[in-house]
């Protein structure tokens, strides 16, 4: 199964297109996938309070991520789409990330090892950003803000799309290249689940 998940604050946008495109080709490829859009999850970001280093996930809060923890246990495929704000991530997407604290083992030594309870297990990703901007060097540090986190828990980065020139919303359905993109992206995923 994959977990597709998309931090855009608005609705019908681009980036919600641009789950939807990952969604229609990994069922063509009868691949499971479950859309998540992050504005309709209410939680809270990390506040650093370390009760997951006992309990093994977040207890701190009950919220819209308790919903999420199982979908992204259970998924060996993860997708994650942020149009970008201000040269990075939504704050959507930041405390999803950052939410996902929980699953990482630290040692008692100084400097602290630490280790991923999701590694270890074949995990791939596609991260994807969509920004108004024509340069690649104007989306910042929105790829490696979701890419150094995901590396960190164990995933493997199998593509990274940038879609840009694109703002209106639904854009992104009339950019051939951008489509095509995504469905290579989409099946390039499928593919390095099942090999």
């Amino acid at each position: 199964m994959i977990l597709g998940v998309e931090g855009s604050p608005r609705r019908g946008g681009n980036s919600q297109a641009m789950l939807k495109m990952f969604s229609t080709v990994c069922s063509q490829e009868s691949m499971p996938f479950f859309e998540a859009s992050l504005r309709d999850y209410r939680y809270e970001p990390c506040v650093g309070c370390e009760r997951c280093r006992k309990d093994k996930i977040c207890t701190k809060f009950h919220d819209g991520m308790s919903l999420l923890y199982p979908r992204i246990q259970e998924s060996k495929g993860l997708v994650l789409i942020s149009p970008v704000h201000n040269y990075n991530v939504t704050a959507w997407m930041k405390s999803f990330i950052d939410r996902l604290y929980c699953y990482y083992d630290f040692t008692n030594t100084r400097p602290r090892g630490w280790s991923s309870r999701l590694a270890g297990q074949g995990r791939k990703a596609v991260i994807g950003t969509i920004a108004e901007q024509e340069s690649i060097a104007d989306v910042g540090v929105t790829l490696q803000a979701m890419r150094m986190p995901l590396e960190a828990l164990g995933f493997e980065i199998v593509e990274e799309v940038v879609v840009l020139n694109t703002f209106d919303a639904g854009g992104i359905k009339k950019n051939d290249a951008s489509i095509l993109q995504v469905e290579q992206a989409a099946k390039k995923l499928v593919m390095s689940l099942n090999t």
